[in-house]
């Protein structure tokens, strides 16, 4: 990596992205950062700062369960900053109710999945520039409780689900991104950019902000010293900065024993992986 090597991260207001931010940070990182609104920005800039004093931090605002907001921002990020030398796709939600974009996508396949994809694919030409680039998507072993998948049908579902029922299309989510990965590792061999997931464990973070009483159930778990977020921050940054992962693409790590994980089928499967390229990519140019 460069001697002031650029971070893209998204999700970084809070939970692991703003944990991996802060660490990233106090090893001279410059952070390229997206966000809702300056609010949350600021707040997150602030904490960030606490560990890494003076830390470098260019926010970019949007929306990114809208893919208009993330061609913008991914453009905006693009013109700004030639060379990047890793690319954090770490946002995620879990809703216990359906939602619909303004766009016509199912929110967590918006944010969990398409955003993802069309990000990379937008910064493609600064990652080149680094010469040695890693994109990190954070995928889960939630993956296992994904349903049946549907290709192409499951992109554009968006069907309505119970709060129980909402379990399953966030395990299919994390199983696109692991398919994702793997996909685009392969596009992109010989590129000197490296594509790995990861499983960050359970984590007590704010992805479960809409279940009732989250915060009490937060105090209690941080109480018994369970889902500490710092395990799942610990195998992010060991994909962005250890060298054993600057030689390997395509893979699928664990939380703690940084070994490879081996996804459930079909993410497994490279003529799925295929076809879920080839169906996200006929989705956005036609919709977007």
């Amino acid at each position: 990596m460069s001697k002031n090597p650029v971070a893209v991260i998204t999700g970084a207001t809070s939970g692991l992205g703003q944990l991996a931010a802060a660490t990233l940070a106090e090893r001279g990182f410059r952070l390229v950062l997206t966000a809702r609104s300056m609010e949350r920005a600021e707040a997150a800039a602030l904490k960030i700062r606490q560990q890494a004093p003076g830390a470098p931090i260019h926010f970019y605002y949007g929306d990114l369960s809208v893919m208009k907001d993330v061609r913008r921002v991914g453009q905006e990020i693009l013109s700004a900053h030639p060379a990047i030398d890793v690319l954090l796709n770490n946002a995620g939600i879990h809703a216990f109710e359906p939602r619909v974009t303004s766009e016509g996508y199912a929110e967590m396949i918006a944010v969990n999945y398409l955003a993802p994809w069309l990000l990379t694919q937008i910064l493609q030409p600064s990652l080149l520039k680094a010469g040695q680039a890693r994109v990190v998507n954070v995928a889960s072993e939630a993956s296992r409780n994904h349903g049946t998948l549907k290709l192409p049908e499951d992109l554009s579902d968006t069907s309505p689900f119970t709060a129980r029922g909402s379990s399953a299309l966030y395990g299919k989510t994390k199983l696109l991104n692991i398919m994702f990965t793997a996909e685009l590792a392969r596009r992109w061999s010989g590129s000197g950019i490296t594509v790995n997931a990861l499983n960050p464990g359970f984590n007590v973070t704010g992805l479960g902000r809409e279940l009732k009483f989250a915060g009490l159930i937060e105090r209690l778990l941080k109480g018994l010293h369970i889902g500490d977020p710092r395990r799942g921050t610990d195998i992010i940054t060991r994909l962005i900065l250890e060298p054993e992962y600057g030689k390997v693409t395509g893979g699928y790590f664990n939380v703690g024993t940084g070994r490879p994980i081996e996804p459930v089928f079909p993410g497994n499967d490279p003529v799925q992986q295929k076809k879920l390229w080839e169906a996200t990519e006929d989705l956005l140019g036609k919709r977007d």
